[in-house]
């Protein structure tokens, strides 16, 4: 039975290999850009609700804080709480109900799909990233004249972008086999090679052992290169101290030039006397 197995697996990748890799590759290629997106949308989110609203503020600025914040929070419970197949239905065959809009493009709506569910779960990973970081920094970015956008663009989203790092290969391992449900819209990603592939050779089992250590190797290669940027990004494990000043000629290099000293050539300017 084990022959058999890998001799079906053989014959159908023989047949059908291009299709297969044709279907890593777009997979890959929407995992990867929804990903990006979706930490732009998670960042922009994750700082509009971090923004402070004092009560000396404005009224204005109080009261576009608090719808914004009202927005985002529906936003993420709504795309958190629902399935992406589910989204992604709503959004390609209920747009033309509600908004009379037609997407031809499939790209364009599974990026638009995978892109909105994942700013969803990136804005509260930022959320909390930037509340994680010390409550001192602000302070001392205020103390040395920093206004906010300074504060957050030059000390603390930095922090907050490696802390959170895992955070982002996670969501991203998570888009290369979720990306998985776009073939109910018609995209041609890996899962969908996969239905076709079984349908045309009528071997389902063989096919899906094939789209299995195929997803578990894009997932394992992914996992390996994050974890190298997380450890690039952490930087060296320890520092040494310098414990000279580098200014400071070492002693014995000091040359004298036969010149007088400053104080005795002031005197003279002066006209005074030593």
């Amino acid at each position: 039975m084990v022959e058999q197995l890998f001799t079906d697996i053989g014959s159908i990748w023989a047949k059908y290999g291009t299709v297969y890799l044709t279907g890593i590759l777009n997979t890959l290629i929407l995992a990867t850009v929804s990903t990006l997106i979706g930490c732009v949308i998670g960042f922009i989110c994750g700082i509009l609700q971090t923004i402070p609203c004092l009560p000396g503020d404005l009224w204005v600025k109080r009261a576009l804080l608090r719808l914004l914040r009202g927005i985002i929070r529906v936003y993420v419970e709504v795309f958190r709480g629902t399935p992406m197949i589910l989204q992604a239905v709503f959004i390609y065959y209920g747009m033309p109900y509600f908004f009379g809009v037609s997407f031809r493009d499939i790209w364009t709506v599974s990026i638009l799909v995978v892109s909105i569910n994942t700013g969803a779960y990136m804005a509260e990973s930022v959320r909390g990233g930037i509340m994680s970081i010390d409550a001192g920094q602000f302070e001392g970015a205020r103390a040395i004249g920093m206004n906010h956008f300074q504060t957050m663009l030059y000390i603390v989203l930095p922090q907050t972008l490696r802390n959170i790092m895992p955070q982002i290969g996670n969501n991203y391992i998570i888009n290369v086999k979720d990306t998985s449900v776009m073939f109910i819209i018609g995209f041609q990603d890996f899962f969908a090679v996969h239905k076709m592939v079984s349908g045309a050779v009528f071997k389902y089992f063989p096919s899906a052992f094939l789209e299995m250590g195929g997803y578990l190797c894009l997932t394992l290669l992914a996992s390996f290169l994050l974890r190298r940027l997380e450890k690039r990004m952490e930087g060296k494990g320890n520092y040494e101290l310098v414990n000279e000043d580098q200014l400071v000629m070492t002693a014995g290099t000091y040359k004298f030039t036969g010149e007088a000293p400053y104080e005795e050539k002031s005197r003279d300017y002066q006209g005074e006397k030593p």
